[in-house]
């Protein structure tokens, strides 16, 4: 299981590539990332429509919206610590406002970023767009999912956030999910194991192989999970999570993201307001990174199966109470 890799800037960049052939209104921005982010291979193709604006992401994204306003279906992007980090004001009132046909897709978020340090790993980042009004916010949990995800919504008018990982193997792969391909759904969670019923496992971007790793080891001891990849975290998809809470009556969210704000705490808006079951939430909590390799910040900050699978446990207990 998940034994194949990708890297989801590749997919990323091919995405734009066959997007621009098929949809001439579709523009391109980068902030000085563009090889980074693998966006550079559709400038290479429609030099026409792509922009490189440089270091200047409040621009990156004012300039977005203009072409947006002008008709064009545009993606813009640098890595996440930059967009969203530097440009609320930007996004909230030049493209939410008004309700602009801009995707922001961006890279090196979470602390998987590892040796850039905890400056730029970015865990707040779903906390903030979520809570923009007219935002959708989509976190893909592999390169298959990005593709998907990238030509889903291109033919849905009005912004989007599109948050993508560096990588964690080999420098920039993920595991594959979706060896069958992928297909996107707005706010329309995918069923990736539907394993039984003694616990719930909602999980976004590198923590849904992670997820699915806990509820293999948990089969093995006798315990039922399934794992729920909640790709869009706004809209989250409320009648998936409240059918899984039904039959679970025991949930853990996990992310690569502070435990505060992000996917985590929409899962739990949804129970508290429609079917409260115990919730174990597994993510940075509360705290910024710091520099290390990827893999040895995911097990110190509890990024791994083994801390979903104890949290499995530790939620199944409580339902027992």
């Amino acid at each position: 299981m998940l034994e194949k890799m990708g890297a989801m800037r590749n997919a990323y960049g091919e995405a734009l590539v066959e997007l621009g052939a098929n949809n001439q209104k579709v523009v391109v921005l980068g902030a000085d990332t563009t090889d980074s982010m693998k966006s550079g291979m559709f400038g290479q193709k429609y030099p026409e429509r792509f922009f490189n604006l440089g270091i200047a992401e409040q621009n990156l994204v004012g300039v977005a919206a203009g072409l947006a306003f002008g008709g064009k279906v545009a993606f813009a992007g640098t890595y996440a610590i930059f967009v969203p980090g530097k440009c609320v004001d930007q996004i909230r009132n030049m493209l939410c406002y008004a309700d602009l046909d801009v995707k922001l897709v961006c890279s090196h978020a979470g602390i998987t970023v590892g040796p850039d340090g905890g400056s730029h790993e970015q865990v707040e980042d779903l906390a903030l767009m979520r809570a923009v009004p007219h935002m959708r916010v989509v976190v893909p949990a592999d390169a298959v999912a990005v593709k998907g995800i990238i030509k889903g919504i291109a033919e849905i008018p009005g912004p989007f956030y599109v948050r993508i990982t560096r990588g964690v193997i080999k420098g920039s792969n993920t595991p594959i999910v979706y060896e069958n391909g992928f297909e996107y759904k707005l706010g329309k969670a995918n069923v990736v194991m539907d394993g039984g019923s003694d616990v719930a496992l909602f999980a976004c971007g590198i923590m849904v192989p992670e997820a699915m790793r806990a509820a293999e080891s948990l089969g093995k001891k006798g315990v039922k999970a399934s794992v729920i990849d909640v790709h869009t975290v706004k809209p989250i998809d409320q009648e998936t999570v409240v059918k899984y809470a039904k039959l679970c009556g025991a949930s853990v969210s996990a992310e690569e993201h502070n435990v505060i704000g992000g996917m985590g705490s929409a899962v739990a808006e949804v129970l508290t307001d429609q079917y409260p079951i115990p919730l174990k939430r597994v993510g940075v909590n509360d705290t910024f990174g710091e520099s290390g390799e990827a893999q040895e910040l995911l097990n110190k900050y509890g990024l791994t199966a083994a801390h979903i699978e104890e949290a499995a446990q530790q939620a199944i207990a409580m339902k027992r109470r």
